[in-house]
Protein backbone atom coordinates (compact mmCIF):
# COMPACT_ATOMS: atom_id res chain seq x y z
CA UNK A 1 0.00 0.00 0.00
CA UNK A 2 1.04 3.17 -0.81
CA UNK A 3 0.61 5.61 2.25
CA UNK A 4 0.90 8.76 0.16
CA UNK A 5 3.25 10.54 2.72
CA UNK A 6 6.56 10.59 0.66
CA UNK A 7 8.38 13.80 0.77
CA UNK A 8 6.43 14.67 4.41
CA UNK A 9 8.43 15.88 6.81
CA UNK A 10 8.35 14.11 10.70
CA UNK A 11 9.43 15.15 14.00
CA UNK A 12 9.91 12.26 16.20
CA UNK A 13 10.68 12.55 19.76
CA UNK A 14 12.70 10.03 21.78
CA UNK A 15 13.68 8.10 18.76
CA UNK A 16 16.92 7.16 19.34
CA UNK A 17 15.94 3.42 20.25
CA UNK A 18 12.84 1.76 21.67
CA UNK A 19 9.29 2.18 20.27
CA UNK A 20 10.22 6.14 19.00
CA UNK A 21 13.27 4.83 16.94
CA UNK A 22 10.66 2.02 15.10
CA UNK A 23 8.25 5.05 14.25
CA UNK A 24 11.11 6.85 12.45
CA UNK A 25 12.57 3.38 10.70
CA UNK A 26 8.95 2.79 9.26
CA UNK A 27 8.71 6.93 8.08
CA UNK A 28 11.60 6.48 6.38
CA UNK A 29 11.12 3.69 5.20
CA UNK A 30 8.03 5.23 3.63
CA UNK A 31 10.21 8.17 2.08
CA UNK A 32 9.59 10.67 4.79
CA UNK A 33 12.16 13.19 5.82
CA UNK A 34 12.69 13.06 9.91
CA UNK A 35 13.69 15.57 12.62
CA UNK A 36 14.44 12.55 15.48
CA UNK A 37 15.36 14.10 19.15
CA UNK A 38 16.97 11.92 22.27
CA UNK A 39 18.56 13.28 25.34
CA UNK A 40 22.36 11.26 24.52
CA UNK A 41 23.64 13.21 21.18
CA UNK A 42 25.88 10.17 20.72
CA UNK A 43 23.15 7.41 21.00
CA UNK A 44 20.79 9.52 18.49
CA UNK A 45 23.63 10.28 15.96
CA UNK A 46 24.03 6.03 15.84
CA UNK A 47 20.26 6.17 15.04
CA UNK A 48 20.55 8.39 11.98
CA UNK A 49 23.44 6.82 10.89
CA UNK A 50 21.16 3.59 10.58
CA UNK A 51 18.08 5.31 9.34
CA UNK A 52 20.58 6.94 6.49
CA UNK A 53 20.82 3.54 5.05
CA UNK A 54 17.74 2.89 4.74
CA UNK A 55 16.71 5.21 1.94
CA UNK A 56 18.96 7.34 0.11
CA UNK A 57 16.39 10.07 -0.71
CA UNK A 58 15.22 11.24 2.53
CA UNK A 59 16.68 13.56 5.20
CA UNK A 60 17.65 13.09 8.81
CA UNK A 61 18.48 15.39 11.24
CA UNK A 62 19.18 15.19 14.71
CA UNK A 63 18.70 17.54 17.63
CA UNK A 64 19.82 15.95 20.95
CA UNK A 65 18.98 17.40 24.42
CA UNK A 66 15.50 16.79 26.87
CA UNK A 67 12.25 17.53 25.10
CA UNK A 68 11.10 18.95 28.17
CA UNK A 69 13.20 21.64 27.99
CA UNK A 70 11.55 24.67 26.16
CA UNK A 71 14.77 25.62 23.86
CA UNK A 72 15.14 22.07 22.79
CA UNK A 73 11.41 21.79 21.66
CA UNK A 74 12.16 25.14 19.62
CA UNK A 75 14.83 23.93 18.27
CA UNK A 76 13.82 20.79 17.50
CA UNK A 77 11.12 22.09 15.26
CA UNK A 78 13.27 24.98 13.80
CA UNK A 79 15.01 21.84 12.49
CA UNK A 80 12.07 20.70 9.48
CA UNK A 81 11.40 23.27 7.18
CA UNK A 82 7.74 22.00 8.04
CA UNK A 83 6.12 19.78 10.57
CA UNK A 84 3.65 17.13 8.66
CA UNK A 85 3.97 14.69 11.14
CA UNK A 86 4.40 15.25 15.08
CA UNK A 87 4.86 11.57 16.66
CA UNK A 88 5.10 12.88 20.44
CA UNK A 89 6.36 10.07 22.57
CA UNK A 90 8.50 10.48 26.11
CA UNK A 91 9.52 7.68 28.15
CA UNK A 92 7.18 7.05 31.51
CA UNK A 93 8.19 8.04 35.17
CA UNK A 94 9.85 5.09 37.37
CA UNK A 95 7.64 2.90 39.03
CA UNK A 96 6.78 2.99 43.01
CA UNK A 97 4.32 3.34 45.80
CA UNK A 98 2.47 6.89 45.56
CA UNK A 99 2.83 7.25 49.21
CA UNK A 100 6.69 8.18 48.46
CA UNK A 101 5.93 10.28 45.95
CA UNK A 102 6.51 13.87 46.43
CA UNK A 103 4.58 17.20 44.18
CA UNK A 104 7.87 17.38 42.68
CA UNK A 105 7.88 14.23 41.03
CA UNK A 106 4.35 14.10 40.16
CA UNK A 107 4.80 17.55 38.32
CA UNK A 108 8.14 15.89 36.77
CA UNK A 109 5.82 13.22 35.47
CA UNK A 110 3.11 15.79 34.07
CA UNK A 111 5.78 17.99 32.15
CA UNK A 112 6.97 14.66 30.03
CA UNK A 113 4.11 12.99 29.52
CA UNK A 114 1.56 15.37 29.42
CA UNK A 115 2.55 19.03 28.67
CA UNK A 116 5.00 18.65 26.73
CA UNK A 117 3.23 16.87 24.07
CA UNK A 118 0.06 19.69 24.01
CA UNK A 119 3.28 21.98 23.78
CA UNK A 120 4.80 20.13 20.61
CA UNK A 121 1.06 20.08 19.49
CA UNK A 122 0.52 23.92 20.24
CA UNK A 123 3.49 24.62 17.80
CA UNK A 124 2.32 22.70 14.96
CA UNK A 125 -1.10 22.23 14.43
CA UNK A 126 -2.30 25.03 13.19
CA UNK A 127 0.07 25.24 10.25
CA UNK A 128 -0.93 21.77 9.74
CA UNK A 129 -4.43 22.67 8.77
CA UNK A 130 -3.06 25.68 6.67
CA UNK A 131 -1.52 23.14 4.60
CA UNK A 132 -4.67 21.11 4.65
CA UNK A 133 -2.27 18.00 6.23
CA UNK A 134 -1.25 16.72 9.56
CA UNK A 135 -1.11 13.42 11.56
CA UNK A 136 -0.42 13.65 15.19
CA UNK A 137 0.60 10.34 16.94
CA UNK A 138 1.33 10.51 20.87
CA UNK A 139 2.77 7.41 22.03
CA UNK A 140 1.09 6.68 25.53
CA UNK A 141 0.49 3.30 27.40
CA UNK A 142 -1.76 0.37 27.97
CA UNK A 143 -2.71 1.87 30.90
CA UNK A 144 -4.27 4.41 29.68
CA UNK A 145 -7.13 1.40 29.64
CA UNK A 146 -6.11 -0.66 32.61
CA UNK A 147 -4.22 0.88 34.96
CA UNK A 148 -0.68 -0.38 36.36
CA UNK A 149 -0.68 -0.12 39.78
CA UNK A 150 3.02 0.37 40.16
CA UNK A 151 3.04 3.00 37.17
CA UNK A 152 0.70 5.81 38.87
CA UNK A 153 2.74 8.74 37.90
CA UNK A 154 2.24 7.40 34.02
CA UNK A 155 -1.06 6.39 34.81
CA UNK A 156 -2.10 9.59 36.12
CA UNK A 157 0.13 12.00 33.23
CA UNK A 158 -0.81 10.23 30.44
CA UNK A 159 -4.69 9.68 31.54
CA UNK A 160 -4.46 13.64 31.06
CA UNK A 161 -3.19 14.08 27.89
CA UNK A 162 -5.51 10.92 26.50
CA UNK A 163 -8.40 13.61 27.79
CA UNK A 164 -7.36 16.24 26.35
CA UNK A 165 -6.60 14.96 22.90
CA UNK A 166 -10.21 13.67 22.91
CA UNK A 167 -10.97 17.05 22.78
CA UNK A 168 -8.71 18.67 20.59
CA UNK A 169 -8.85 15.95 18.08
CA UNK A 170 -12.75 16.83 17.24
CA UNK A 171 -12.30 20.49 16.69
CA UNK A 172 -13.74 21.11 12.75
CA UNK A 173 -10.70 23.40 12.71
CA UNK A 174 -8.84 20.51 12.39
CA UNK A 175 -10.54 17.09 11.36
CA UNK A 176 -11.97 19.22 8.39
CA UNK A 177 -8.69 20.08 7.57
CA UNK A 178 -6.92 17.01 7.03
CA UNK A 179 -5.65 16.62 10.67
CA UNK A 180 -5.82 14.07 12.90
CA UNK A 181 -4.64 13.20 16.32
CA UNK A 182 -4.59 9.80 17.51
CA UNK A 183 -2.88 7.85 20.55
CA UNK A 184 -1.08 4.59 20.40
CA UNK A 185 -1.01 2.61 22.75
CA UNK A 186 1.77 0.33 23.50
CA UNK A 187 1.19 -3.18 25.87
CA UNK A 188 4.14 -5.43 26.27
CA UNK A 189 6.94 -4.45 23.87
CA UNK A 190 10.42 -5.65 24.49
CA UNK A 191 12.11 -2.51 24.90
CA UNK A 192 14.58 -1.29 27.40
CA UNK A 193 11.39 0.11 29.48
CA UNK A 194 9.90 -3.31 30.06
CA UNK A 195 13.02 -4.71 30.85
CA UNK A 196 13.66 -2.12 33.58
CA UNK A 197 9.85 -2.51 35.23
CA UNK A 198 10.37 -6.37 34.72
CA UNK A 199 13.83 -5.94 37.28
CA UNK A 200 11.56 -3.92 39.93
CA UNK A 201 8.70 -6.05 39.97
CA UNK A 202 11.72 -9.23 40.56
CA UNK A 203 13.55 -7.06 43.21
CA UNK A 204 10.37 -6.78 45.30
CA UNK A 205 8.67 -10.34 44.56
CA UNK A 206 12.01 -12.56 45.45
CA UNK A 207 11.79 -13.83 41.85
CA UNK A 208 14.23 -13.48 39.33
CA UNK A 209 13.95 -11.24 36.08
CA UNK A 210 13.57 -14.52 33.67
CA UNK A 211 10.89 -15.68 36.08
CA UNK A 212 9.06 -11.83 35.84
CA UNK A 213 9.62 -12.16 31.99
CA UNK A 214 8.23 -15.82 31.27
CA UNK A 215 5.50 -15.28 33.64
CA UNK A 216 4.55 -11.78 31.92
CA UNK A 217 4.65 -13.41 28.28
CA UNK A 218 2.34 -16.64 29.11
CA UNK A 219 -0.07 -13.90 30.04
CA UNK A 220 -0.75 -12.18 26.85
CA UNK A 221 -2.86 -13.97 24.45
CA UNK A 222 -0.24 -14.07 21.64
CA UNK A 223 2.43 -15.74 23.68
CA UNK A 224 5.01 -12.80 23.13
CA UNK A 225 5.99 -9.90 23.36
CA UNK A 226 5.76 -7.28 20.42
CA UNK A 227 8.78 -5.72 18.27
CA UNK A 228 9.14 -2.05 18.15
CA UNK A 229 9.29 -2.43 14.08
CA UNK A 230 5.60 -3.99 14.01
CA UNK A 231 4.52 -1.00 16.47
CA UNK A 232 6.19 1.67 13.79
CA UNK A 233 4.49 -0.17 10.97
CA UNK A 234 0.82 0.48 12.45
CA UNK A 235 2.46 4.69 13.71
CA UNK A 236 2.94 4.55 9.81
CA UNK A 237 -0.33 3.93 8.70
CA UNK A 238 -1.50 6.47 11.56
CA UNK A 239 -0.35 8.88 9.83
CA UNK A 240 -0.81 7.84 6.55
CA UNK A 241 -3.17 9.53 3.68
CA UNK A 242 -5.33 6.57 3.41
CA UNK A 243 -5.87 6.73 7.59
CA UNK A 244 -7.18 10.67 7.06
CA UNK A 245 -10.76 9.69 8.04
CA UNK A 246 -9.08 7.92 11.89
CA UNK A 247 -8.74 10.29 14.10
CA UNK A 248 -9.39 11.05 18.48
CA UNK A 249 -9.03 7.35 18.86
CA UNK A 250 -6.94 5.14 21.32
CA UNK A 251 -5.18 2.38 19.66
CA UNK A 252 -4.11 -0.16 21.95
CA UNK A 253 -1.50 -2.80 20.43
CA UNK A 254 -0.80 -5.46 23.13
CA UNK A 255 -1.21 -8.72 21.54
CA UNK A 256 -4.73 -9.15 23.07
CA UNK A 257 -4.05 -8.55 26.77
CA UNK A 258 -6.61 -5.93 27.54
CA UNK A 259 -9.74 -7.91 28.53
CA UNK A 260 -12.49 -6.00 28.12
CA UNK A 261 -15.24 -5.53 25.25
CA UNK A 262 -14.81 -1.92 25.18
Amino acid sequence: MDLGIAGRWAVVCAASKGLGKGCAEALVKEGVNVVINSRSQEVLERTASELRALADDVEIKTVAGDITDAAVRTQVLAAAPQVDILINNAGGPPPGDFRDWEPAQWQSALNANMITPIEMIKATVDQMAERGFGRIVNITSSSVKAPIAPLGLSNGARAGLTGFVAGLARQPQLAAHNVTVNNLLPGKFLTERLRNNFEHIAQTSGRTTDEVMSAQQEAIPARRFGSAEEFGLFCAFLCSQPASYFTGQNVLMDGGGYPGTF
